[in-house]
């Protein structure tokens, strides 16, 4: 079996295949401290895993990652680098400063859902990548994401509060914690909205649109050229790359 292991700056995401089939994942939150035992990859020393390939945004973790690996399974996992066969042209500068999770992502929804491809990712950062019809990764756009947009709000100003992200009532607050919550959440769907759109004038043909990321399932509902919400993108991507 192969375990894929997507290190985010929020979340860490565990995803467990037999062939091409994921059969269980789990996450726990990103601690950039993390021991190699609280990465709990004791739960699944019952499966026989062969191969551990691993993304990962946070470097402190690669070293513990590989301690987990080794102790649990007597596994040396693969750490997914630039040098890796994403089956892309990166058009990017330079090349080694893409995410990695950036590259995964595009690589999986090129190979999965055909080229020209958006791919969407709502997270701690909202990432809009783009693959031409070539298979030409062109670089992309990264916003805050939901969450980091709320956080901002509260900490730079004396008075407005925290709010949960939430679905909003109506689009037109009629109270602060409303008016926030409209803000973030139909302020962030009309600029993902808006970019996919302009993205868009420059690909041909019309590219698919893919969302993947924690906040995949709440936005991409409210955006119409969103076609595609894949929330095991990553994991998939690294299965395939493995």
């Amino acid at each position: 079996m192969l375990l894929a292991i997507d290190i985010g700056n929020s979340l860490i995401k565990m995803g467990l295949f037999e062939g091409a089939e994921l059969s269980d994942k789990f996450t726990i939150p990103t601690k950039r401290d993390h021991t190699a035992d609280e990465l709990q990859l004791d739960r699944l020393t019952m499966f026989e895993i062969e191969t551990v390939v691993v993304s990962s945004v946070v470097p402190e973790l690669v070293a513990v990652v590989r301690e987990a690996s080794q102790n649990e399974f007597g596994v040396i996992p693969t750490f997914v680098d630039h040098s890796a066969n994403f089956g892309l042209t990166i058009n990017y500068e330079p090349p080694e400063s893409v995410g990695i999770d950036r590259l995964v992502n595009s690589s999986a929804a090129a190979k999965k859902y055909g080229t020209p491809v958006i791919v969407c990712s709502f997270g701690t950062a909202t990432v809009i990548d783009v693959v031409s019809l070539e298979a030409e990764f062109l670089g992309g756009i990264i916003a805050p994401g939901l969450e980091v947009m709320g956080a901002a709000l509260y900490q730079t100003t004396a008075q407005l509060p925290a709010v949960a992200i939430e679905e909003p009532d109506r689009l037109i607050g009629n109270t602060t914690r409303s008016a926030i919550r409209s803000g973030i959440v139909n302020g962030h769907v009309a600029m993902a909205e808006g970019l996919i759109r302009r993205i868009g004038e420059h690909l041909e043909p019309e590219p698919t649109v893919v969302a993947t990321g924690g906040f995949a399932e709440f936005i991409a509902p409210k955006i119409d050229s969103i076609t595609e919400v894949d929330e095991n993108l990553t994991l998939d991507g690294l299965r395939l790359l493995a």
